[in-house]
């Protein structure tokens, strides 16, 4: 007699609900379940690439808006830092709705929701404007920052522990990465003597696009549920905070140098529009591009290890910052902000495929087993995303205030920097205190199976 199979059945095309889902079982995940994961990730990548455009299009519009529109460059930092609040803010009901509407659905609404932003910005964006409506506008650009936690929360649902470095990592990854890719449209177009609303004008059909395709092509996990207890759980878990603090130090430095590095260079070094939007691009791209290595190298040799190591790194490369900030030295500027660029974007990784390790660990540790402790790990962990994100994102605005702040004190980022150097040198010793200085018991661990303590290895090698 043959045994029932256990690939999910294919979703029906009235609401595209996936009753069954359990990627920790192999012969499921080789049977059908990657096939399924993979496509939806694809167009989850999408939708949330598009999302990150539309909330960083203020990086690029403030380099258009010359001495014409009467703004000075401390009205251009607190602009994009109340993007950036917005965006991060907004992370924490984006969590949640994955749950309540399904991943595919929305992923719908939060991809239509982009046209808001997008054609007001269309609208307004002229000379004469007043400061209050840019700003007002602006705010409404944050919706696309809460695309990446609902994309991670959906995408987390989706693929096993085993999988999940490379899944969320590419997933932000791909995200991130519409960061630079506006930059590089925004770069072709001021090249062209073309103005900010052809740029606006580009994104409004691919919005439409993107919302097109993830109703014809994702899926809606009816396992994915909203745990209320689950929220509760993930904010009084110390895991939850630490982590927070921790990806301040790489997606929040990621998304605010993302917003002020063009204006760094148009104030600090006296850079055109045009020569500044030729670089500011290459740092957000080789972040987005090295964020799922990050995740891998995180599945490879443990996040902890490998978060701690980068921290290093990123404080090393802006210790040259400051060098190159005090001597006036733009091409040592620009290329240790690149390499800074790139090491967030690895931090990025490592730090994220932490989450779902500690989690995992934390069930194990409890006597938890199987499928038991997996659904454990996805509950806590997908709640606490949210959560990290929105707090990790609110490390861009600290990022823009400090630049603002700097430059009016003292005309120059060097203030900034130094601040920066000495978070990521907490960053490093929070690391290394939580998760590498003790044994598994810092997770709670300490009467752990074999299975848990060789879980921990996702997390503390």
């Amino acid at each position: 007699m043959t045994a029932p199979s256990t690939v999910p059945a294919p979703p029906t095309r009235g609401g595209r609900w996936i009753q069954q889902w359990d990627p920790e079982d192999e012969t499921f995940w080789n049977e059908g379940g990657e096939k399924i994961a993979r496509r939806n990730l694809f167009f989850s990548v999408l939708s949330e690439h598009i999302g990150f455009s539309i909330w960083t299009m203020w990086s690029v519009l403030v380099l258009f808006m010359g001495p014409e529109y009467g703004l000075t460059p401390a009205d251009k930092f607190l602009l994009t830092s109340m993007v950036t609040l917005v965006g991060a803010v907004v992370r924490v009901p984006y969590t949640f709705a994955v749950a309540i509407f399904g991943g595919r659905n929305w992923t719908i609404v939060s991809a239509a929701l982009l046209l808001i932003p997008t054609v007001a910005a269309f609208t307004v964006m002229e000379p004469g404007t007043s400061f209050n409506t840019f700003l007002l506008v602006g705010l409404l650009a944050g919706i696309g920052g809460g695309n990446f936690a609902s994309s991670m929360t959906n995408i987390n649902a989706f693929f096993p522990l085993r999988k999940k470095g490379w899944a969320l990592g590419l997933n932000a990854g791909g995200g991130n990465i519409g960061v630079p890719v506006i930059q590089l449209i925004a770069l072709a177009i001021i090249g062209a003597s073309g103005g900010p609303r052809v740029l606006l004008g580009i994104y409004i059909p691919l919005i439409v696009v993107a919302a097109v395709l993830a109703a014809l092509f994702m899926d809606n996990l009816a396992s994915v549920k909203n745990d209320t207890g689950a929220a509760k759980d993930a904010a009084r878990d110390a895991h939850t905070w630490i982590m927070s603090f921790l990806y301040i130090g790489t997606f929040g430095s990621f998304i605010g140098y993302a917003f002020a590095f063009g204006q760094v260079l148009q104030v600090q070094f006296g850079r055109t529009p045009l020569e500044a939007a030729y670089v500011t691009f290459i740092g957000p791209l080789l972040g987005s591009l090295i964020r799922p290595l990050g995740g891998w190298l995180a599945d490879k040799y443990g996040g902890a290890r490998i978060s701690l190591y980068n921290y290093v790194a990123m404080g090393v490369a802006t210790a040259v910052l400051i060098f190159a900030s005090m001597e006036k030295s733009l091409p040592l500027f620009v290329t240790a902000f690149v390499i800074l660029f790139v090491l967030t974007g690895l931090g990025n990784g490592s730090t994220f495929k932490m989450i779902p390790g500690i989690f995992q660990a934390k069930a194990l540790a409890k006597g938890l087993q199987g499928e038991e402790a997996a659904a454990y790990g996805r509950r806590l962990s997908g709640a606490s995303m949210g959560l990290i994100g929105a707090v990790g994102a609110l490390g861009g605005v600290g990022i823009n205030l400090a630049f603002r702040q700097s430059f009016l004190s003292n005309g120059s980022g060097t203030g900034a920097f130094v601040v920066f150097l000495a978070f990521y040198a907490a960053c490093f010793v929070v690391t290394w205190a939580v998760y590498l200085r003790r044994s598994a018991s810092r997770i709670q661990a300490s009467s752990a199976t074999s299975e848990a303590k060789s879980q921990l290895s996702y997390v503390e090698v």
